[in-house]
C-alpha cells in the first residue's frame, strides 16, 4: 500500500505541473529524490515518462472536438479539413524533438537528469518569463487562432520545444509557450497549441519508453502503473480547465517567479544536503 500511495502522490503531481509551465519532469525528478517507489531503476525510469500518458489522455478528453478531424453529416462521413490541417502543423512541431528523442533518448536523460540541470533550468526560464511578459505588454498579439499559425512558426515552436526536450526543469509547456508567446501568439493560443502538441509528442515518448522496457510486470507494477495515470488524468481536467481561465485575466510571470523561488530552494537543499553529508 505504502507504494500505492507514492504512485498517487507522483501521479498528483504530474497532473498538475504537466499543463502548468512549471516542468513536470524537473518536479517528478525532485520529488522522486524524496519519496522514492521501490522499484528497479528502470521501471522508475518508464514510470516516470509513462505517467504522463494520463495527463495527455485529458486534453483529448477535453478538446474532443477541436483534436478529431471526422464527424457524420446526414449520414455521411465529414472530413474536417480545419483540423487535419492544424494536425500537419502539430506535426511539423513535433519535427525537431522527435530528431532528437529518438536518436539521443539516452544519452540526454544520464548527461543532464539531475537535480543541477533542474535547478539552474527552473531559475533560467523563469526569468524569460518575467522578461517576456514585460515585454509583451507593449505589443499586441499578430496570431489569434490556430488557424494563423503558419508551418514556419509551427516549426519554430517545435524548436523551443528541443530545449524542454533536452533539459528538465525547462518545461515542454514552458518553453513552447515562451517561444509563441516571442513569435506573436497570444496566451490563449500558444496555450491551446501547447495542448495539442504535447498529445503526439508524449504518446510517442511513453511509446518509446514502454518499448525500452519491455512488456513483462508484476502485478505490483501493474497496480502502481494505474494508479499513477488514472490520478494524473483526473487532476489534469481540473487544472487544464484552471489554466485556460487563468490566462484570460492575468499574465504568465507569477509561474515565472514560482520557478526561480524553487530552482533557489532546490539548490540550497541539496548544498545543505551535502555540507551536511
Amino acid at each position: 500500500m505504502l507504494e500505492i500511495l507514492k504512485a498517487f502522490i507522483l501521479g498528483l503531481v504530474e497532473g498538475i505541473t504537466e499543463w502548468l509551465p512549471v516542468s513536470s519532469t524537473g518536479h517528478m525528478i525532485l520529488v522522486d529524490e524524496f519519496i522514492k517507489l521501490n522499484v528497479s531503476d528502470e521501471f522508475r525510469s518508464m514510470f516516470l515518462v509513462v505517467i504522463q500518458l494520463g495527463a495527455i489522455l485529458a486534453v483529448v478528453v477535453m478538446f474532443w472536438k477541436k483534436l478529431w478531424p471526422f464527424g457524420v453529416q446526414e449520414k455521411k462521413l465529414l472530413i474536417k479539413k480545419p483540423i487535419f490541417t492544424m494536425w500537419f502543423k502539430v506535426l511539423v512541431a513535433c519535427i525537431p524533438a522527435a530528431i532528437v528523442g529518438l536518436l539521443f533518448d539516452e544519452q540526454l536523460e544520464a548527461l543532464f537528469y539531475n537535480w543541477q540541470t533542474v535547478s539552474i533550468m527552473l531559475i533560467l526560464v523563469g526569468i524569460c518569463f518575467i522578461v517576456i511578459e514585460n515585454y509583451n505588454k507593449k505589443r499586441t498579439p499578430k496570431i489569434n487562432s490556430i488557424a494563423e499559425i503558419t508551418y514556419p512558426i509551427a516549426f519554430y515552436i517545435g524548436l523551443f520545444q528541443l530545449i524542454a526536450a533536452i533539459f528538465p526543469g525547462t518545461s515542454r509547456s514552458g518553453a513552447t509557450i515562451v517561444g509563441a508567446l516571442l513569435l506573436g501568439v497570444s496566451r490563449t493560443v500558444a496555450a491551446e497549441f501547447t495542448f495539442f502538441l504535447a498529445v503526439p509528442v508524449m504518446f510517442g515518448a511513453s511509446a518509446l519508453k514502454l518499448v525500452q522496457y519491455g512488456f513483462s510486470y508484476t502485478g505490483q507494477e501493474i497496480a502502481i502503473l494505474l494508479v499513477g495515470l488514472v490520478t494524473a488524468f483526473v487532476v489534469s481536467l481540473f487544472i487544464i480547465k484552471f489554466l485556460m481561465s487563468y490566462i484570460k485575466k492575468h499574465d504568465f510571470k507569477v509561474f515565472g517567479w514560482y520557478r526561480i523561488v524553487l530552482g533557489v530552494v532546490v539548490i540550497g537543499y541539496f548544498a545543505i544536503r551535502a555540507l551536511v553529508g
